[in-house]
């Protein structure tokens, strides 16, 4: 992920673009990257999509010259938002950039990439993979239905069609011995005829496998190397990015998938390579989700000036896991932290920020442990105030902090207990505001402080060093 400045680099308003088609899009095209598309990638990005190609004039594949004000304008966002909508568009294999820079004036062309025909979507391995954990079974075979349709049964029917030379007659030989219509059909200098160009599935980088370890504990006896062609190769580059395979445990799963007459199936290396996942993490498939606090959900004037701007900052640009190995100072997270974590995540459908402040909030009040109930109970009740953004969810912690005692406590606070004396208990720095500071230094014993500083001071650490690299110098 770019810095939160790093895209003023990349591209500015002043900078021109035209858009170019990689051949004709037709209506279904629309359909596949509405219904298929757009859960992966979002509305914004499936807008920014369908705009750049409502700005090329119907029945042509290339656009005037524009420049990013006008895209800022048609979709009232600011350009870092729309850089990183382009970036996902051309993750996903949609869109394709060259820049050239002249005399300090810099301009792109975006060139527009036809979407996957709904059989190379189904079938691709990963983006499958990645709708059907995001839809869930029910909605997925609804949608997959939408796109399937039976074959007509023909069998009883003899095909009766006339061939050309059966329906027409030539002209003969005189009429079309000077006929212009071969030169005149060659399109001019430079030119070409455009159509529907073939969809070009995605391709994963097979770099990041190390082949080399791969290959050092599969003898050549056992699997001839001639058996890993390209297509091999890059199935297996796939799953291990799908799945977070390694190379020893990738070797097993090959093992597995060679077929009788010795060779390897890339069904076979799926099936196999899914079973590994949902066994290594109790049946449950990958999810496709943003790791860290969406664009349209962050902090527009981060000015990164104090603690509270800077843990802020953190807490939208670092992922749920992140946290909690920075919370133990390094540690990974116990696998049941993590799990209730994705499921308030999943079930409650918290972005990952409001999650991040739930994390610190939580195992702050509850002795550095999450305290699963405790979790689902109060993300359940941000889910119903849609809670979307950092600051929204700590205000709302603060403004309900004592409908959150009683649910820590697991009773009604009534008025007798009310006059007895409160226990102290440990609460985020940007849990107290400035109205109640004063009320609050009173209530937290010194030496609950300092163990509350102690256990901070790794994190702290953290996001002010994480603040300082994307806010420049304070």
């Amino acid at each position: 992920m770019y810095g939160m400045k790093q895209y003023w680099n990349e591209v500015q308003p002043i900078d021109a673009f035209t858009i170019v088609m990689n051949g004709i899009l037709h209506d279904h095209d629309k359909k596949i990257i509405s219904l298929l598309y757009q859960p992966l990638i979002g509305p914004v990005c499936a807008s920014l999509y369908n705009t750049l190609v409502e700005m090329v004039d119907e029945g042509r594949t290339l656009s005037e010259e524009w420049n990013h004000y006008h895209l800022m304008n048609l979709f009232d966002l600011n350009l870092e938002e729309i850089y990183h909508a382009r970036l996902k568009l051309e993750g996903i294999g949609l869109l394709k950039t060259y820049s050239k820079t002249n005399d300090n004036q810099r301009s792109f062309i975006y060139e527009l990439q036809p979407p996957l025909s709904a059989e190379q979507f189904f079938t691709d391995g990963m983006l499958n993979i990645y709708l059907f954990q995001k839809l869930g079974q029910t909605h997925f075979l609804k949608l997959k239905k939408s796109f399937t349709e039976k074959n007509m049964d023909m069998v009883d029917f003899n095909e009766v069609t006339r061939g050309f030379q059966d329906v027409f007659t030539s002209l003969g030989a005189n009429t079309l011995a000077h006929s212009e219509g071969h030169t005149a059909s060659i399109p001019d200098d430079g030119g070409k005829y455009f159509h529907r160009q073939k969809s070009q599935p995605i391709t994963t980088d097979i770099s990041h496998f190390d082949f080399d370890l791969f290959f050092v504990g599969l003898s050549e006896v056992m699997v001839p190397r001639k058996l890993f062609t390209s297509a091999i190769k890059e199935a297996i580059a796939k799953l291990s990015f799908l799945y977070s395979i390694n190379a020893v445990d990738m070797k097993n799963i090959v093992l597995q998938s060679l077929t009788a007459d010795q060779k390897i199936s890339i069904d076979d290396l799926r099936k196999n390579a899914r079973d590994w996942y949902q066994m290594e993490n109790d049946a449950r498939l990958p999810q496709l989700v943003d790791k860290i606090q969406p664009m349209p959900h962050l902090e527009k004037e981060a000015r990164l000036e104090t603690k509270e701007d800077k843990l802020i900052s953190y807490l939208e640009t670092v992922s749920p896991r992140q946290l909690l190995i920075d919370l133990s100072d390094g540690g990974e997270p116990a696998k049941s932290d993590l799990q209730a974590v994705e499921d308030v995540m999943f079930q409650q459908k918290l972005l990952p920020g409001v999650t991040n402040v739930l994390i610190h909030y939580v195992m702050l009040k509850t002795d550095m442990k999450l305290s699963k109930s405790y979790l689902e109970k109060i993300a359940s009740h941000w889910s119903r105030k849609k809670v979307k953004t950092v600051k929204s969810a700590m205000d709302l912690a603060i403004n309900e902090h004592r409908q959150y005692q009683e649910w820590a406590s697991g009773k009604k606070e009534t008025s007798q207990r009310r006059n007895k004396p409160i226990r102290t208990e440990k609460l985020p720095d940007w849990f107290v505001s400035q109205d109640d500071s004063a009320q609050s230094t009173k209530q937290i014993q010194t030496e609950e402080m300092e163990e509350r500083r102690r256990r901070l001071e790794a994190i702290q650490r953290k996001y002010q060093n994480k603040g300082g690299e994307k806010g420049g110098e304070n």
